[in-house]
């Protein structure tokens, strides 16, 4: 009797399975360069708790944005602001309703360097660097972030000859890393994990120096029909999702 017990559960198990996998759904995601770690944390989570599967591609808003209105196959997209998924939503490329506010973004100016960038951002009026990276600011929200700072500290101009601009926030980080500049405006997410920077020195920008950076998601054309795209939103707001985009920094609604 209890091998037969032993048995039913094993089969009702293999069943279970069998059955998720026949279920299971891919979602294509588009997500902001800033995200990128983060989402592929909740994507692994994301799959195991659903079975569903979770394909990553990370770039520039500004790009995604062009991309989609050229049909390119996304079912969701994770911007680095809230315009471009209501400018979608408005013309018809986006699933009305669906769109969301799924992290609130920082700037942080960072260096390579331990002890470089003092916690106030003196530095950037002083003559001791060469090159400053920022992202594009029409490409890349984060990018229009450190402008709006440059322009509030009234640095903007003067600082235009050492400026180097990458296409999205990944490569303006990646300028700094690689010691092409010496100090750079990233997204705090880049260089912030569980508390604390990571790596060299950093100044976080208060707030009140640039806009909000309301990061919004919101559900494409193509994924109107898809399981794992609606699975993978509602997942975005459980409290393991939420505690994952908090550790980088981000604060959350």
């Amino acid at each position: 009797m209890q091998f037969i017990k032993r048995f039913i559960a094993l089969a009702l198990g293999l069943s279970l399975v069998c059955a998720s996998a026949a279920n299971a759904e891919t979602v294509n995601v588009a997500v902001a360069a800033n995200f990128s770690v983060p989402i592929k944390m909740i994507a692994a989570d994301f799959e195991k708790a659903s079975g569903h599967i979770v394909t990553i591609s990370s770039g520039s808003t500004g790009k995604f944005y062009a991309q989609i209105k050229n049909g390119a196959p996304f079912d969701v997209f994770l911007a680095a602001d809230e315009k471009t998924p209501i400018k979608l939503e408005k013309e018809n490329e986006a699933v009305s309703g669906s769109r969301f506010t799924y992290a609130i973004g920082t700037l942080a100016l960072w260096s390579a360097k331990d002890g470089y960038v003092d916690a106030k951002g003196d530095i950037l009026k002083k003559e001791t660097w060469a090159h400053l990276s920022i992202a594009s600011p029409k490409l890349a929200p984060y990018g229009l972030a450190a402008q709006e700072t440059l322009e509030k500290l009234k640095l903007w101009d003067a600082i235009q000859p050492r400026l180097v601009q990458g296409e999205n926030i990944a490569q303006a980080h990646q300028f700094v890393a690689t010691g092409n500049a010496e100090i750079g405006f990233v997204a705090l997410s880049q260089i912030y994990k569980d508390g604390k920077v990571q790596s060299g020195s950093a100044w976080i920008v208060p707030a009140e120096y640039y806009n909000p950076i309301r990061q919004d998601a919101i559900i494409l054309n193509k994924g109107k029909d898809n399981a794992a795209a609606a699975a993978l939103m509602a997942y975005l707001k459980t409290e393991p999702a939420l505690k994952i985009i908090r550790s980088f920094g981000y604060a959350t609604k």
